[in-house]
């Protein structure tokens, strides 16, 4: 099949929406699909760099396309759905149009494409609920795909009629399961990065408001004799959370700033117990609150890495996990979570148990399961 994949993502980046696009992109060019990738802007990066930064194993093409910014990223939506079109032409029983774009979406309906819909959030603004609305009316052949079964709620409490349910998925984030296959015991992953020896609490991630970082300080400040390791940020958050741990006086916590996604499993092995310390309010690069409808991609790292889990405790993480794989604590609810830490810290049987279990449900979620199940 051919797949015109369109996002507004930039390219390269460190943000969420950019890392889940590429590990898409990489899936389904994994299951024999032949993909091509438009995002705005002027090319900037070779193939190996972005493999590098993502993480990738697998080549897909990527082309930049010039966008000017009073037309508000319309004539990039547009400028992609011309280029589909050629495909779709030339192949058009086996061609598909996935894209994270409402504007995309409709336009490949209007020139009568197929086109798959992949929806992280309730539209925004003014035009962004108009353009879901278009694309639910236009007829055509079109899929929506939602990361949640509360994203999906709702929607549909929103919207009323979605898709017909043949015409909907709901497909969580994934794992690259080979790049967590032969992951070395913390001690040894810990030599290897040159990190100090000792139990490790680690958390990855940006540090946007409502992601954890000042309790995963208070965290560190209750438990000085334990190892506290954040990998991930934009440098003037983990500046300034350095200058922070430093204020505290605590000598057990490392910021690394952001690593290549290539890198990131081996910092994620050298961790004893991986931490989730999200907020009642998650902000994203773009702000918003995503603490209901998220899915986490780091969640399933973790559950790939194989190490024991602590959790706040909202509904839509245990979409995916429950007590047999991870505890859990209460946002921002920092005695709870000094009690949970504790109890994880003292009991190394129970720390086997959960990540044992969690391994075993990673293997539900690879990047390539799920690209299959969104175009079957």
């Amino acid at each position: 099949m051919y797949v015109t994949a369109i996002s507004t993502a930039q390219i390269p980046s460190t943000t969420a929406n950019s890392i889940q696009v590429m590990k898409v992109c990489q899936a389904l060019a994994q299951n024999g699909h032949k993909v091509r990738l438009f995002v705005p802007g002027q090319a900037r990066s070779s193939w190996s760099e972005l493999a590098r930064l993502y993480g990738l194993s697998e080549h897909f093409v990527l082309e930049w396309l010039p966008v000017q910014p009073r037309w508000k990223r319309y004539d990039f939506a547009w400028q992609a759905i011309r280029k589909a079109l050629a495909v779709h032409k030339t192949n058009p029983a086996a061609h598909w149009v996935y894209t994270w774009s409402f504007q995309s979406a409709v336009f490949a309906l209007l020139s009568r494409q197929p086109v798959l819909l992949e929806v992280h959030d309730l539209p925004t603004g003014h035009m962004g609920p108009l353009w879901l609305r278009a694309f639910l009316r236009l007829p055509g052949r079109k899929r929506l795909v939602m990361i949640t079964q509360a994203l999906e709620d709702a929607l549909e409490k929103k919207y009323r009629h979605l898709l017909p349910y043949r015409d909907r998925v709901i497909a969580p984030n994934g794992v690259e399961l080979e790049r967590y296959a032969a992951l070395p015991a913390p001690a040894e992953a810990r030599a290897q990065l040159g990190l100090a020896e000792g139990l490790t609490v680690f958390c990855s991630g940006h540090l946007y408001a409502g992601r954890g970082g000042d309790l995963f300080l208070a965290l560190a400040g209750r438990f000085p004799q334990r190892r506290f390791l954040w990998v991930g940020g934009r440098p003037q958050d983990v500046d300034a959370h350095r200058r922070q741990a430093q204020e505290m006086g605590l000598a057990n916590v490392v910021f690394t700033g952001h690593v290549p996604q290539s890198d990131l499993p081996l910092y994620q092995a050298a961790a004893n117990i991986l931490l989730m310390p999200y907020g009642r309010a998650i902000a994203g690069s773009g702000g918003g609150n995503s603490a209901e409808i998220c899915s986490p991609m780091k969640l399933f790292d973790y559950l790939a890495a194989g190490r024991a889990i602590l959790s706040s405790d909202l509904p839509v993480i245990r979409e995916v996990i429950d007590e047999d794989c991870a505890r859990f604590a209460p946002p921002e609810d920092l005695e709870s979570w000094v009690n949970a830490l504790s109890g994880l810290l003292e009991d190394g049987a129970l720390r086997v148990r959960l990540a044992a279990r969690a391994k075993e449900l990673a293997a539900q979620y690879s990047w390539k399961e799920r690209e299959k199940s969104c175009l079957s």
